[in-house]
């Protein structure tokens, strides 16, 4: 039995992470502490916050700890394994993807670009920015504005003439000399300095030069400045949150109704409002808005590089927050929770994305439901739909052969839990092989009690494919899971479709604007999606794929002098053994594995 008293009395008082497992040795709770002794007993001790507490505490088991040498390496550590095991009375956010940057890159007429990754100290970047649009806007109006070119270098460097950018007054030519490199370096500059901020600085600096340029009489200079101060007022007009001052934040504000709670972040960097972003935390039940946004910092922040200054609209224990994120920022960073003037009225900017965007995810959500439940009904199923898995097989004349699979559950597509096979065991163009070998490869581990099962499963395909299915379902012993087809209509157009079951049951037409036809429509055609870019990036790789390559001891410095010296592959082919071993590198032996291997 476990005994909360004897486990506590052999903590350490040191910094570290706890786990709380329950009967079946599941991870249930992951958090962190400044002494784990004191921590951890503090749910034993007494009564519980709130009640979604008092449940947990309930149903622990066990409790496992690592010590860390500080409480901000705990903060770290704690954020992982949340990520990495989704405990059940976490607060979990899902935010993996790096944000991306506007570059201004190190080269004697620098590129302007989107960047995620790693920063390189010898590029100048700015952001971060809430999305790639956010970033792909503000490069469309910096072209506009100063004319800055965005191909790649290897474009760049082989240019004979000018591209179409410059015809429409979107770059000034740097690859063909059509200005000089001292005017482009200007329009960098004013470029970086509109970017952190000080746009009053830019169009001042644009201004004097447009007025010398018109004392000069060089009138059609001037009217290049003139649009260039234009262009930068329309921005300025267009930013609803402006900073007086060169300032980094982030603004964070909460929305609760329907059972969910929505996070809106606010980035502001030199001043401008560069977009927002929402998250949609899980197993929330029970929290209070302080607890959601605490949970955020703490785990956002681990992934993601902080501001300066952190602004929010809940009172949160700031003090132990602030001492935890220097150390993952470098710098220190301050945590405002009772705003003021300007900064009022960005958490009030905020907290209104928030109540909108939640707005929109329950609208999503009562939609989905009516969906399900339509279906469910059309299809006289005795159960409730929850889990939905499609499949759908995409190839090219038999070529590159890819199967792939999308799950619905919880009314939503679930993106972590796509897959998509390579099918190279049956004859190519033989869709049905494909299909049976996709189903017994995936449903063999969940037949021997891995993984989940399906309440429906769609296969895009008729009654052959239905029962080709259905066969390898009864191999599996997995015979009473829900079967369905769809089947394309006349034209293939959406609508027409028809429900194609195993065995003697009629085929079904619902009508084109059923709900449960819709559902079954966004799944299939996700499915389809999710094959066709794998098939396509397979067909892309295996026809710039080299026979060379598969080669052994023929890497890229031989394989370039090979086809250097013949002209090509069909001229490698048709070479004797003597002439291969003429090139630089290619042993008697090579050669004669390279003739053997080609013929």
């Amino acid at each position: 039995m476990f005994d909360p008293q004897e486990v506590v009395a052999g903590l350490p008082n040191l910094p570290g992470v706890y786990r709380m497992l329950d009967g079946a040795g599941r991870v249930i709770y992951v958090g962190k502490a400044r002494d784990l002794r004191k921590r951890v007993s503090s749910y034993f001790q007494k009564a519980p916050a709130s009640p979604r507490t008092a449940l947990m505490v309930t149903q622990v088991e066990g409790i496992e700890i690592t010590v860390t040498r500080s409480e901000a390496e705990a903060l770290l550590l704690e954020s992982n394994l949340i990520k990495t095991l989704s405990p059940r009375y976490n607060v979990v956010f899902r935010d993996d993807k790096s944000y991306p940057y506007i570059l201004l890159s190190n080269h004697a007429f620098p590129r302007l670009g989107l960047y995620r990754g790693t920063l390189d100290k010898s590029n100048q970047y700015f952001g971060p920015y809430p999305s790639a649009w956010a970033v792909r806007e503000s490069i469309q109006l910096l072209q506009k504005a100063f004319r800055l070119r965005t191909c790649e270098d290897t474009v760049f460097a082989n240019r004979s003439r000018p591209c179409l950018l410059h015809q429409i007054q979107r770059c000034t030519g740097p690859c063909v000399g059509l200005v000089g490199s001292e005017h482009y370096a200007e329009d960098v500059r004013n470029a970086a300095l509109f970017l952190k901020g000080r746009q009053d600085e830019v169009i001042a600096i644009l201004t004097e030069k447009m007025e010398q340029a018109a004392k000069r009489m060089e009138y059609e200079s001037a009217a290049v400045y003139r649009d260039q101060i234009q262009s930068l007022r329309k921005v300025q007009e267009s930013q609803f949150v402006t900073s007086t001052r060169d300032l980094d934040a982030d603004v964070l504000a909460c929305a609760e109704g329907g059972g969910l709670i929505c996070v809106n972040l606010v980035m502001i960097r030199g001043g401008r409002h560069l977009g927002d972003k929402t998250f949609f935390p899980k197993n929330t039940e029970g929290c209070t808005l302080t607890d959601v946004l605490e949970a955020f910092i703490a785990q956002h922040y681990t992934e993601h590089e902080p501001p300066p200054l952190i602004v929010c609209a809940e009172p949160l224990d700031t003090e132990s927050l602030e001492a935890l994120l220097p150390e993952s920022a470098g710098r220190k960073v301050r945590i405002t929770v009772s705003p003021t003037g300007e900064r009022r009225a960005w958490v009030e900017g905020a907290a209104e994305n928030a109540r909108l965007a939640l707005a929109q995810h329950l609208g999503q959500h009562a939609t989905q439901e009516a969906r399900v439940q339509a279906l469910q009904q059309a299809l006289d199923l005795p159960f409730t739909l929850k889990r939905v898995e499609c499949f759908d097989v995409s190839h090219t004349m038999g070529e590159a052969t890819i199967a792939s699979c999308v799950v619905y559950d919880n009314f939503a597509l679930c993106n972590g839990e796509y897959r998509r096979y390579n099918i190279a065991q049956v004859t190519p163009g033989d869709d049905f092989g494909a299909m049976r070998e996709v189903l017994q490869r995936r449903y063999q581990k969940v037949a021997a009690g891995e993984g989940k099962m399906p309440d429906l499963m769609l296969i895009d395909g008729g009654k052959g494919q239905v029962n080709a299915v259905a066969a390898v379902l009864a191999d599996l012993g997995l015979s009473e899971v829900a079967l369905l087809g769809v089947a394309k209509g006349e034209g293939r157009k959406p609508g027409l479709e028809t429900l194609v079951f195993a065995g003697d049951r009629n085929p079904l037409k619902l009508a084109a604007d059923h709900p449960g036809l819709h559902l079954i429509q966004q799944i299939r055609d996700e499915a389809h999606r999710f094959a066709i870019s794998g098939h396509r990036a397979k067909r892309g790789k295996a026809r710039t794929h080299s026979r060379l390559e598969d080669i052994p001891g023929i890497g890229a410095k031989r394989r370039q002098k090979l086809l250097a010296r013949f002209g090509g592959l069909r001229g490698v082919m048709a070479a004797s053994v003597e002439e291969l071993e003429k090139v630089e590198g290619i042993s008697r032996a090579l050669a004669q594995e390279i003739h053997r291997q080609l013929h």
